[in-house]
């Protein structure tokens, strides 16, 4: 299976969350074995910033990426996209330190990658697939992983809320399955605003890129896109989150009321103890679902573009 980038240069732009500000973001292609790589564009130049458990500087409401004296927020959805439609390198400049909310949904950056075509490369694609199991628990709430030849999650969510409630979905990942967490919203309580406010979070929110709630039901004039869409977002925010890992994760997860901050310290728990957890397999070109174990590549080697 081999990697891929994408064909051409493309951008957009809209509100940040929590920034409230004008961001946006350029999407060109990459080498092989280049990865994804963030560029935090700033009065000084660029900076890179790349996925890793540990480059996650924060996880509370959404996922950052840090280091080099920068910071690219909001990163889940677009990073959601990547992996979900299967783009394995490309560089991502960041105007304004934030990734566009856009719809609160993946969909605008599904749609910004198929208007710039994913082109195969040369390189084989690498990945990281767990090989034993392992679970990790905090406060009630958990994540179990074992061996897998793909990315399969089973999500389950219980909120104390009369729209919520308890929801569960399944979801075997491929760049078709994707369009069923694509367009899911992410979701808010009336409640917590003003919190949010004071803290210099949520600027950017509104009804236009966030589904709210009160105390008993949706906000939102349009309702809901599905009846199950908090879980669907949810489990879009755990594929954007397990793309914090330097390549590809495979694995069956079962997901148990997590959020972007459990999602980082379980993928940390894992890297802590790297080789016990992972085999770094190279895909051959045999049917999906097939994968061979191979020498370590050096992550220096690229291959034509």
């Amino acid at each position: 299976m081999r990697q891929t980038t994408i064909g051409r240069r493309v951008s957009c732009s809209g509100i940040g969350l929590h920034s409230g500000k004008e961001v946006g973001i350029t999407l060109r292609p990459a080498a092989g074995n280049a990865g994804i790589v963030f560029h935090a564009r700033t009065r000084d130049g660029s900076r890179a910033l790349r996925p890793a458990p540990d480059a996650v500087t924060a996880a509370c409401l959404a996922t950052v990426l840090g280091g080099n004296g920068v910071s690219v927020a909001t990163v889940e959805h677009l990073a959601a996209a990547l992996r979900g439609l299967g783009v394995d390198n490309i560089h991502v400049d960041v105007d304004g330190g934030e990734i566009p909310i856009m719809d609160g949904s993946a969909a605008a950056f599904a749609g910004l990658l198929a208007e710039a075509g994913i082109r195969r490369q040369s390189c084989t694609r690498r990945v990281l697939r767990i090989k034993r199991p392992v679970r990790y628990a905090a406060e009630g709430k958990w994540i179990q992983a074992e061996a897998y030849d793909g990315f399969f999650v089973d999500y389950f969510v219980d909120f104390p809320h009369p729209a919520i409630g308890a929801q569960r979905m399944t979801l075997n990942l491929t760049p078709e399955s994707f369009s069923a967490v694509a367009s899911a919203r992410t979701f808010g309580f009336l409640r917590d605003v003003e919190m949010l406010h004071k803290a210099g979070l949520g600027l950017g929110g509104s009804l236009d890129n966030a589904i709210i709630l009160d105390d008993t039901d949706v906000l939102n004039p349009g309702g809901l896109r599905y009846e199950n869409e908090f879980v669907r977002h949810k489990l879009l925010d755990f594929i954007g989150d397990a793309a914090m890992s330097p390549l590809p994760l495979q694995g069956r997860f079962t997901v148990h009321c997590s959020g972007h901050g459990l999602n980082n310290a379980f993928l940390r728990h894992l890297f802590a103890s790297r080789e016990f957890f992972f085999e770094e397999l190279v895909l051959d070109e045999r049917p999906a679902g097939r994968a061979a174990p191979a020498a370590r590549q050096p992550a220096a080697r690229v291959c034509a573009g």
